[in-house]
C-alpha cells in the first residue's frame, strides 16, 4: 500500500529521534523545561537547512577534483559533510542555549548538543522518506525509519554527544578551553567522516561492520562520558 498520507511520512520522520530524546532525556537527574528542550530542538533542525545549502555549495569543488582524482573527491566529499554537519549542529546548540540560565552544570552541555542533532536528524530522516515519496510503500518507510533509528539517527547523536562531551570539558577549565572544542570536533568529524566513507565505499560485510563497531564504540563512550559528567561539579562559565 502506498503511503499517500504526508502526515504518516513526518511521523516516521520524527519517530527515531523522538525515541532517541526520550532516552536521553531520562539520563537527566535535573530535568530541563520542555520549552528549551522544544527550542534546541528546533534550532537542530534549522541548522540541517543550513547544512544542506553549504553542502551544495562545495559539490562544484567535489566534482572538479572528480574530474582529476576521485580517491581525493571522495575524501573531500565525505570529510567535508562531516565537518559541515558536525559545525552545524554544535552552532545550533551554541546559539540556541549555551547562554541559557537552565545550563547550570556539565551534563547539560553534551545533552544540548545531542538534541541538537536529534533535531538535525529528523529533518534529515524526513527529507529522506519525501525522496522516495509518492513511490513509498508504509511499509518501506517503516523499514526506512527503523534503519535510520539505528545508524543515521544515532550516528548523529553520538559524535555530537562526543563533542558535547569535550564541549563541557572545556567550559569547565580556565586554560586551554579551545584544546578541548578542537579534540571533540576532530574525533567527532573523524569518525562521522569514517563511517560515511566504509558505508559509501567499503566493499562486502565491511560495508556493516565497521559502521557498526562505530557505533559501538560511540555508544559505550558517550555513557561512560555522560557518568563522569555527572560527577563533576557544577562550575560551568558558558561565555
Amino acid at each position: 500500500m502506498a503511503l499517500n498520507n504526508i502526515y504518516v511520512l513526518y511521523l516516521l520522520g520524527f519517530l527515531p529521534s523522538f525515541v532517541w530524546l526520550l532516552f536521553y532525556l531520562r539520563k537527566d537527574r535535573h530535568p530541563e523545561s520542555n520549552k528549551t528542550v522544544i527550542k534546541i530542538f528546533v534550532y537542530g533542525m534549522l541548522s540541517a537547512v543550513t547544512a544542506i545549502f553549504l553542502e551544495k555549495q562545495y559539490l562544484f569543488i567535489h566534482n572538479f577534483l572528480n574530474s582529476r582524482n576521485t580517491g581525493l573527491s571522495i575524501a573531500f566529499l565525505v570529510l567535508s559533510g562531516a565537518v559541515i554537519e558536525e559545525t552545524v549542529k554544535y552552532s545550533a546548540a551554541w546559539l540556541g542555549v549555551f547562554r541559557n540560565k537552565e545550563l547550570d552544570e556539565p551534563f547539560d552541555v553534551m545533552l544540548y548538543l545531542i538534541i541538537s542533532a536529534l533535531g538535525f536528524a529528523a529533518l534529515e530522516n524526513i527529507l529522506v522518506l519525501a525522496k522516495f515519496n509518492p513511490l513509498l510503500t508504509t511499509f518501506r518507510a517503516l523499514e526506512i525509519s527503523s534503519w535510520r533509528f539505528a545508524s543515521a539517527t544515532f550516528l548523529h547523536a553520538l559524535c555530537s554527544g562526543t563533542l558535547g562531551y569535550w564541549a563541557a570539558v572545556s567550559f569547565c577549565r580556565r586554560t586551554r578551553k579551545r584544546f578541548y572544542i578542537i579534540v571533540g570536533l576532530g574525533i567527532s568529524v573523524g569518525l562521522h567522516a569514517l563511517y560515511n566513507w566504509s558505508i559509501m565505499k567499503m566493499p562486502g560485510a565491511g560495508k556493516l561492520f565497521l559502521p557498526l563497531v562505530i557505533l559501538i564504540v560511540l555508544g559505550v563512550l558517550t555513557g561512560y562520558w555522560f557518568k563522569k559528567l555527572k560527577k563533576m561539579k557544577s562550575v560551568c562559565v558558558i561565555r
